[in-house]
This record gives structure tokens, C-alpha cells and sequence, in this order.
């Protein structure tokens, strides 16, 4: 049987090895923020675009403001997957150090698991940002096309 100052040190060395996940949880949680912030900006945007094509425009404005919902549609669709697997990662990570609590108190090896969980967090993390990278390379090739028509604007006589 285990004493107390044993079972104290015991739980202590799982706290130990719990703070890097716990950290990851966190640095996660602020990417999380980022995304929903994001996300509520194209929401935003795309309700004052849904009012705009209410209202009578003439056909090449039309073209224009639908043009700029399709995009802003693959955007949060973007943004909605990048979200998506940042929470798995997250609930993965969670699972991590419940896992490493439940192995130490049950004296059960679960370093296969744990490291699956991890791996599989890290995965989820990974596809996750690329998710949001894709989603700047949407937002940016709009801005990046403006600038182009309106260089072609200045060059025609």
C-alpha cells in the first residue's frame, strides 16, 4: 500500500506532466477566440450584403455584391471547419489529461492511449490551421483583386 506522501508525489509527477497540455488547451482557446471573431466579421458582412441585394442595383453591382457572398460563403465554410477541428483538438487534449489522471490513480498503462490522443490532437490542431490559412488565402485573393482591377482602371486611357 501506497503512503501518503507517496500517493502525494505520485499525483504531483501526473500534474507535472499535465501542464504541457494544459498550456496547449490554452494557446488552442486564444485560436478559438481569433476564429469566432472572424467569423462573426463575415457574418456581419454577408447580413449587410443580404440587405443590399434587396434593394433594386443595377446588373453589374448585382453581379458584384453576389460575387462577394459566394466568397465570403467559402469563407466561413473555412472558418467553420478551422473551428470545428480546433475543438476536437481541444476535447483530445482534454482526454490527454484525463487519461494521464486515470492511468496514475488506476496504476493502468495508458501511455498507447495518451500518445494516440496527442497525436490525433495534433492532427486535428494541424488541419485545423490549415483550415484558417485557407481562409486568409480567400480573404486576401478578394483584396488582391481589387488591387488588380484598379490597376488596369489607372492604365486605360
Amino acid at each position: 500500500m501506497l503512503t501518503l506522501s507517496n500517493q502525494v508525489s505520485s499525483v504531483a509527477q501526473v500534474i507535472q506532466l499535465a501542464v504541457a497540455p494544459v498550456f496547449l488547451l490554452a494557446g488552442v482557446g486564444a485560436l478559438l477566440g481569433v476564429l469566432a471573431n472572424r467569423l462573426a466579421r463575415v457574418i456581419d458582412r454577408f447580413h449587410v450584403l443580404e440587405k443590399l441585394l434587396a434593394e433594386p442595383l443595377p446588373p453589374a453591382e448585382r453581379g458584384q455584391t453576389f460575387a462577394t457572398i459566394v466568397s465570403l460563403s467559402r469563407r466561413a465554410r473555412m472558418i467553420h471547419w478551422a473551428i470545428s477541428l480546433c475543438v476536437a483538438c481541444e476535447l483530445l487534449i482534454c482526454l490527454v489529461v484525463a487519461a494521464l489522471f486515470v492511468g496514475a490513480e488506476m496504476q493502468v498503462d495508458l501511455s498507447r492511449l495518451i500518445a494516440g490522443l496527442f497525436v490525433a490532437a495534433m492532427v486535428s490542431l494541424i488541419a485545423g490551421l490549415a483550415c484558417f490559412l485557407r481562409e486568409i488565402a480567400l480573404a486576401t485573393s478578394v483584396i488582391e483583386s481589387l488591387g488588380r482591377t484598379a490597376a488596369r482602371a489607372d492604365h486605360e486611357p
